[in-house]
C-alpha cells in the first residue's frame, strides 16, 4: 500500500479533475520552477495571457505601477473558496482600491488575455464573463498609474480607458466620481460581490442607499458646507471631501476631513474613500501592514443605517438591536426572525401578484417612539388623509408590508419589499407624529398566494362565525361610540372656555389640506395644555413671545405666539411655514409644527434649555471659555452658510444677534426665527428694520436703498462674532486709555477735557477693535475675564474674520461658506480692507457724542445710526430704505 505522499501526489490516483489540474500545476511547478512564474510588468503589450497560475510565485501579480505602489493581481480572498477576482491593489496596505469581476468570480486556471481589442476574462469553459468595451481603437499598452489608475492606451499614448471610470466601493485621493456613478458596496470583506448599499452623486448632492432608497445625504455631516450650484463630481483629498460644480471651479459641498485644531500628519499618505458593507462611508488613511485609521465617516449614528439591525429589528442607543415592539424573536441566531408577539398573527409570504384578500389583513402599531429611515428622505404615497384611508392603501398592495401615518399632517408613508431595522424616532426623526404600522395576516391565511400549491402557513378548517363573535363586536362598537361623544363633549367644553368659535370652516380646512409640506399641525387646545394656559415666558423678540410647553409624550418644547403678521393671509402663512419646515439643520433649531387658531397663529419648536447666547455670553458668572465661544462661531455660521446655500429656497435671516442664537446642554449651537421675515407683508418688512434689539447689527445697506443679501447677514454675524470676543455687547461703554495711540489724526472726534483728565474715555468697541488691528495688538481685545486662556493668534483669527464680516461694502465681505472655511482652517484667513471700514469712524464719533449726552445702552445705541443734518459721510444714513419681503426672504 503506497504512502499517503505518493497517494497525494499522484494525479492518477485523484478523481476530482480540479485536484488532478492542481497536483499537475504543482509537479511543474517544482520541476520547472519558471515556466509558470511570469514576471511583473511595468507595461504589457497585446496578445498578453495571465492566470493564477501563471503567477503563483508573485501572488498572482502581473502588472506593477511605475514606483511599485500598486499592482494588478488575479487573487483569492478565501483560500477555502474557488473565487479569484481581477483587482488592483495598494501594495503597503493590502487595500483592493478597484475589482473587474466582482460579481463573476472566476478559477485559479481561468485566464486574463488582453489583446488589441481590450481586456478579456474568460472562465474554464474558455467563455468571457468580463471585458473592456470592444468599440475603443486599437490598443498598445496596458499600464498601472502611480495613482492606482489601470489605463490602457493607443499609440499616441492616448487614454482609451482606464478603471476610474468603473469604480467599485472605493475611491482615491484624486478620483473622480461623476453625477451619475455610484459606489456599490460589496456584500463583506470576503465577498466583492454587490451588496445593498450604494453611494450616489446626484446634481444636488451624495445620496446613501439601501435596496435602492435614501437613508442619508453627504451634506448632512455636521461639519458640512454647502454653496448653490449644481454638482458636477465628487473627489476627495487629505484636507476632505468635496463635491465640485462649475467646471470644478466651485466647491458646492464640502467636508472638511481635519479641523482647525488638528495637524494634518502626512498628507503624503494613502487615502480611500470607501462604502463599507455596513452602510457607512469612511475616509480612511491606510498604512503598511493593514493597518488603517478612520478619518471620517457617515452617518455616525449607527441606528441611521437600515441594515444595522435585522429585518423588524428595532435601534437604539447607536447599535443596541432588538425585535420592534409587537414582535418577539423566533430564533437564536444573531440576526433573529422577528415575528408578531400575537400568535394569531404572521407575516404575509411573498407577493405574486394577484390581489390580497383585505379581510384577514391586520397590522401592528410600533408605538410612537419607533420610526423609519426611508420616511424622511421619500414623498408621503398620501396626503391629507384619515388613517383608514392609509390602511386601505396598504391592504390593497400586495408588495406593502407596512406604513406610516402622520396625525398632524394626514400624511402616508409606504414599506414596499423590504423591510430594514427601526430606530428610536428620538434620535433622527422630522416628524415626531408618525405611527408605524406592520401589516400581518390571521395564520391560516395568506395573502398573493392565489392558486398556490403550497402554503406557508398551516391551513385552519373553515368554521362558521360564531354567534358570540358578533356579540363581542357589537359591544365594541357602541363602547367607540360612547368614547366618540365624550370626546366631541369635552371638545365643545374647552371651545366654550378658551372663547373658540365655531369649528374650522370648509374654506379654512381646505387651506390645510391643499399645501403639501407643511409641518405637524398643533390643536389650540393642545398649546393650551402643553404651555399651562401660557404660564411660563421665556423669551420675546420683534415676531412674538416664546413660552415653554410639555407636549403630551413629555417633549419640551418652545411656543412662539406670533404678534407682527398683521393682515396677511392664512394660506400665504400656511405657504411659507411649509417652506420653514423643510429646512433641517444641525445648527438650525427645528420647527416640529404650528397652529393657526382663528386670527391668532403660533409656532412649535424644539426646547433649548439653556436659552439665547446673550443670557449665558453677557452675564458675569460663570464666565464662557473661548473654546465654548470658538465652537458657538463655529455652529453659528455653520447655519448661516446652509440657509444661505443649502437650502431649496435661499433664506436671508435678516435678524442675526445673540438673541436669535440659542444653545443647549450638549453644548449644542442653532439659530432660530430664521425664515420669519417670510412671514413680513411689504410694510411689515420697512418696520422689521426698526424692531427693538435689532439695530446693533444692522449692515449699512438697511439704512440705504442699496439691495438686501446674504452679505446682510455675514455683516450681522461679524458684530456678533465682535461680541463674542468681548463678551459685552458692541455698544455698551467700552473705556480706552488716553495715553494709547491718539486717534483724532484718524478721523475720531478729540476727547473732551473731562475724559482726558480722567486718563479714559467710551469709545466704540468695533472701532477700538479696528484700532487695535492697524497695531497688532490682539491680547487686549479679549474678554478680560478669561484671564489670559486665551492665546493672542486666536483672537487675532476671531478678530480678522470679524472685520472681514463687517465691511461697508457687501461685495467685500466674505460668503458664510467662506467663513466657515476659515474658522476651521481649510482656507487663508481674509485681509479687511481698511478704507472699508471708515465709516466704522463715523459710528464711533456718534458713539463718543451720544455717551456723554447719558441715557441708557439702548437710547444711546438708537442714536448712534441717526446722522445728524449736514453730515456728509460716504453713504447716505439719513433714510430707511423700502424692500418688499421678496427681498428680505430671497427668492423662492
Amino acid at each position: 500500500m503506497g504512502s499517503s505522499a505518493t497517494i497525494a501526489w499522484s494525479p492518477f490516483c485523484l478523481t476530482s479533475s480540479f485536484n488532478r489540474r492542481f497536483a499537475i500545476i504543482l509537479l511543474c511547478c517544482m520541476l520547472f520552477p519558471s515556466a509558470l512564474s511570469g514576471p511583473v510588468y511595468s507595461s504589457i503589450s497585446p496578445n498578453f495571457t495571465a492566470s493564477y497560475y501563471h503567477y503563483i510565485d508573485t501572488s498572482g501579480a502581473f502588472l506593477a505601477s511605475r514606483n511599485g505602489s500598486f499592482q494588478a493581481q488575479i487573487i483569492n480572498l478565501k483560500p477555502e473558496n474557488r473565487s479569484f477576482y481581477l483587482v488592483v491593489v495598494h501594495v503597503s496596505s493590502r487595500a483592493i482600491i478597484w475589482s473587474a469581476n466582482r460579481n463573476t468570480p472566476i478559477s485559479e486556471s481561468s485566464e486574463f488575455r488582453f489583446s488589441r481589442d481590450g481586456m478579456t476574462l474568460f472562465n474554464d469553459q474558455k467563455q468571457p464573463i468580463w471585458s473592456t468595451p470592444h468599440n475603443l481603437a486599437p490598443v498598445t499598452s496596458l499600464q498601472l498609474l502611480e495613482s492606482g489608475n489601470l489605463v490602457m492606451l493607443d499609440g499616441a499614448n492616448n487614454t482609451l480607458w482606464e478603471s476610474f471610470d468603473l469604480p467599485t466601493d472605493v475611491i482615491v485621493a484624486g478620483q473622480r466620481l461623476n453625477v451619475g456613478k455610484s459606489l456599490v458596496a460589496s456584500n463583506s470583506d470576503g465577498d466583492l460581490a454587490d451588496g445593498i448599499c450604494s453611494l450616489v452623486v446626484g446634481n444636488n448632492d451624495a445620496m446613501i442607499r439601501w435596496n435602492g432608497m435614501n437613508y442619508w445625504e453627504l451634506s448632512m455631516a455636521p461639519n458640512a458646507v454647502r454653496n448653490a450650484w449644481a454638482v458636477e463630481y465628487m473627489v476627495m483629498n487629505y484636507t476632505g471631501v468635496y463635491l465640485m460644480g462649475k467646471n470644478g471651479a466651485q466647491v458646492v459641498i464640502r467636508i472638511p476631513l481635519h479641523s482647525s485644531d488638528d495637524v494634518v500628519d502626512d498628507p503624503s499618505a494613502f487615502r480611500i474613500m470607501k462604502l463599507e458593507s455596513s452602510g457607512v462611508v469612511s475616509v480612511l488613511k491606510l498604512s503598511s501592514g493593514g493597518s488603517s485609521k478612520q478619518e471620517f465617516k457617515t452617518p455616525d449614528d449607527s441606528c441611521r443605517i437600515p441594515s444595522t439591525c435585522w429585518k423588524l429589528g428595532y435601534c437604539t442607543n447607536g447599535g443596541t438591536c432588538q425585535c420592534a415592539p409587537g414582535f418577539h424573536s423566533a430564533s437564536s441566531s444573531s440576526e433573529p426572525i422577528c415575528v408578531p408577539t400575537d400568535g394569531s398573527l404572521a407575516l404575509p409570504g411573498p407577493c405574486n401578484g394577484s390581489q390580497p384578500n383585505i379581510t384577514n389583513i391586520k397590522y401592528s402599531a410600533l408605538g410612537r417612539d419607533v420610526d423609519y429611515f426611508s420616511n424622511d428622505f421619500s414623498n408621503p404615497m398620501l396626503q391629507n388623509v384619515n388613517l383608514t384611508a392609509c390602511k386601505n392603501l396598504c391592504s390593497g398592495n400586495c408588495s406593502c408590508l407596512g406604513f406610516f401615518y402622520s396625525q398632524g399632517s394626514g400624511s402616508c408613508y409606504v414599506i414596499e419589499n423590504q423591510i430594514g431595522s427601526m430606530a428610536t424616532k428620538m434620535s433622527w426623526s422630522t416628524d415626531k407624529d408618525r405611527l408605524g404600522y406592520i401589516k400581518t395576516i390571521v395564520v391560516g391565511t395568506q395573502i398573493g398566494v392565489k392558486g398556490s400549491k403550497k402554503s406557508d402557513f398551516p391551513v385552519l378548517v373553515a368554521i362558521l362565525l360564531p354567534s358570540g363573535v358578533m356579540v363581542i363586536a357589537m359591544v365594541a362598537f357602541l363602547i367607540w361610540l360612547r368614547r366618540r361623544r365624550i370626546k366631541r363633549r369635552w371638545s365643545r367644553s374647552m371651545n366654550s372656555k378658551l372663547g373658540r368659535g365655531s369649528s374650522m370652516s370648509a374654506e379654512e380646512e381646505m387651506d390645510f389640506v391643499s399645501i403639501p409640506g407643511l409641518p405637524v399641525r398643533f390643536v389650540y387646545e393642545e398649546l393650551v395644555i402643553a404651555t399651562e394656559s401660557f404660564k411660563t415666558q421665556i423669551g420675546s423678540g420683534g415676531f412674538g413671545t416664546v413660552y415653554k410647553g410639555t407636549l403630551e409624550d413629555g417633549e419640551d418644547v418652545a411656543v412662539k405666539k406670533i404678534t407682527c403678521l398683521g393682515a396677511q393671509g392664512r394660506r400665504e402663512f400656511l405657504t411659507e411655514i411649509a417652506v420653514i419646515g423643510k429646512i433641517h439643520h444641525v445648527n438650525l433649531v427645528r420647527l416640529k409644527g404650528f397652529c393657526a387658531h382663528g386670527g391668532q397663529k403660533f409656532l412649535v419648536y424644539e426646547f433649548m434649555d439653556r436659552g439665547s447666547l446673550d443670557a449665558t455670553l453677557f452675564r458675569a458668572d460663570p464666565v464662557m471659555e473661548w473654546k465654548e465661544r470658538y465652537n458657538i462661531a463655529l455652529g453659528t455660521a455653520r447655519g448661516l452658510a446652509y440657509l444661505h446655500t443649502g437650502c431649496e429656497h435661499k433664506i436671508i435671516h435678516c435678524d442675526v444677534k445673540p438673541e436669535n442664537i440659542l444653545l443647549h446642554d450638549k453644548s449644542q449651537v442653532k439659530i432660530s426665527d430664521f425664515g420669519l421675515s417670510k412671514l413680513l407683508s411689504p410694510e411689515e418688512s420697512n418696520l422689521f428694520t426698526t424692531l427693538r434689539g435689532t439695530r446693533g447689527y444692522l449692515a449699512p445697506e438697511w439704512l440705504t436703498s442699496s439691495a438686501i443679501s446674504d452679505k446682510t447677514d455675514v455683516y450681522s454675524y461679524g458684530m456678533v462674532l465682535l461680541e463674542i470676543i468681548r463678551g459685552k455687547k458692541n455698544s455698551s461703554p467700552q473705556m480706552r486709555s488716553a495715553n494709547s495711540r491718539t486717534d483724532s489724526n484718524r478721523g475720531n472726534s478729540r476727547s473732551s477735557p473731562s475724559s482726558v483728565e480722567s486718563g479714559q474715555r467710551p469709545i466704540y468697541f468695533p472701532l477700538f477693535v479696528l484700532d487695535m488691528h492697524e497695531e497688532g495688538r490682539y491680547m487686549g481685545l479679549a474678554d478680560p475675564r478669561l484671564m489670559g486662556r486665551v492665546a493672542s493668534e486666536e483672537v487675532e483669527k476671531l478678530v480678522r474674520i470679524a472685520l472681514c464680516c463687517v465691511q461697508e461694502e457687501p461685495n467685500l465681505r466674505p460668503s458664510m461658506a467662506n467663513v466657515v472655511g476659515m474658522l476651521e482652517g481649510v482656507m487663508p484667513l481674509g485681509e479687511p480692507q481698511l478704507e472699508s471700514l471708515n465709516f466704522l469712524r463715523f459710528y464711533g464719533r456718534r458713539f463718543t457724542e451720544e455717551s456723554r449726552l447719558g441715557g441708557d445702552d439702548e437710547q444711546n445705541e438708537l442714536r448712534l445710526y441717526r446722522q445728524p443734518t449736514g453730515t456728509n459721510t460716504s453713504s447716505s444714513y439719513n433714510s430707511l430704505s423700502y424692500m418688499s419681503s421678496q427681498e428680505v426672504s430671497g427668492p423662492r
